[in-house]
């Protein structure tokens, strides 16, 4: 299996590495998250201005023709320098969407925006009896005339503070965990009906929790076809993950090297604790955690273009293994730095909460660990 980089691949990591260095340096996050806003407008048109959030689509809207790779690229990138910016929610989920469910007016009306940075958008699925399941739906958007009234609630929707416009999941048919009746409509955030309740997350980042009152939707809101969502869904629910992934790699990565050069630097009896043999073992374990998690993501990602089965299998083998991986690592680096690991003063403990919040997002390790027995 070839895993090496094309030259235009390399030149977008480059372009990437180079951007965040330069603009999202711990300072800069640390300012971006403590704002008003907890995101940086400015940086979101940077990076569309760079190409990155054009990267993943056809150049028929304004994309660069890429794909899951390019996506991967970006995302470990982000993982490195810990960026907010919904990046996965508007780019990875929702253009996902619109890219590969919507009508040709919708993919006109609304990719273009996406690519240049005009809108944010954000994915309602998740809800509170629901677990991780994205076909367990209570909420309902019932036939009104020509169009729909969706009422229900959604919780802990990532980026939804931010969000221009949503794409939520709801039940036009069938009962509350039927795997068919599962309908998607775009949403206008500020449109009557519509309360977001928001609130910051551990991470740095912000969701909220969402009621939907007898919002009126127009027919030209549906986003696919009426009741048969879910595979569309799951699928791109399944290129999040393996973006999360992807972030994950980069943010263990920089903890690996945080961890080795402060065991370098720091003494105990006068000595380097990198002098310690024990603690070198551990370095070592963490090491091999994170090249394994590099492995299954990079295969996760070239499994995403083949059928539904075993991308669904590849997603959730590296849910598992990435999982598992980022909770070792982050746990092991965190005890090497001592107390001050789990600070806010210390970089390691915002890393070490980015891993936690991506370990849980879409499903823990063992809510994939049972969904993959299901599919293979």
């Amino acid at each position: 299996m070839d895993l090496s980089f094309s030259d235009e691949q390399v030149l977008l990591r480059d372009s990437i590495h180079k951007c965040l260095n330069a603009k999202y340096d711990t300072a800069a996050r640390l300012r971006i998250v403590a704002s008003a806003e907890g995101y940086s407008r400015e940086r979101w048109q940077e990076f569309a201005e760079l190409g990155f959030l054009a990267a993943p689509f056809a150049e028929e809207y304004g994309g660069l023709g890429g794909g899951a790779v390019e996506t991967m690229i970006i995302m470990e990138e982000y993982g490195r320098r810990l960026v907010v910016e919904p990046f996965v929610e508007t780019v990875v989920l929702v253009g996902g969407l619109l890219r590969d469910l919507g009508s040709e007016d919708q993919r006109q009306a609304f990719l273009p925006r996406i690519i240049d940075g005009s809108d944010l958008w954000a994915l309602a699925w998740a809800e509170a009896q629901g677990r991780h399941d994205l076909h367990d739906i209570s909420l309902r958007a019932e036939r009104d005339g020509n169009g729909y009234r969706l009422n229900g609630s959604k919780r802990v929707v990532v980026g939804a503070p931010w969000a221009d416009r949503l794409i939520v999941s709801a039940r036009t048919a069938g009962g509350q965990r039927d795997r068919r009746g599962i309908s998607l409509f775009i949403v206008d955030k500020s449109q009557s009906g519509v309360d977001c309740r928001d609130y910051a997350t551990v991470d740095g980042r912000r969701a909220a929790e969402i009621v939907f009152d007898d919002v009126a939707l127009g027919i030209e809101t549906l986003v696919g076809r009426e009741g048969e969502g879910l595979s569309g869904l799951e699928r791109a629910v399944d290129h999040a993950i393996a973006a999360l992934c992807a972030e994950a790699i980069g943010a263990m990565d920089e903890l690996n090297c945080m961890t080795r050069d402060y065991a370098r630097l720091r003494k105990q009896f006068g000595v380097p604790l990198a002098r310690f043999q024990v603690l070198q073992h551990r370095m070592v374990d963490m090491f091999i955690a994170y090249e394994q998690a590099l492995s299954m993501t990079y295969l996760t990602t070239l499994a995403l273009s083949g059928d539904a089965r075993e991308r669904a299998k590849a997603a959730s083998s590296a849910k598992v293994q990435v999982g598992e991986a980022a909770k070792f690592v982050g746990q092991q680096a965190v005890q090497i730095h001592g107390g001050m690991g789990m600070s806010d003063e210390l970089e390691v403990g915002r890393y070490f909460k980015r891993l936690t919040a991506i370990n849980v997002q879409f499903g823990t390790p063992e809510h994939h660990l049972g969904r993959y027995l299901q599919v293979a």
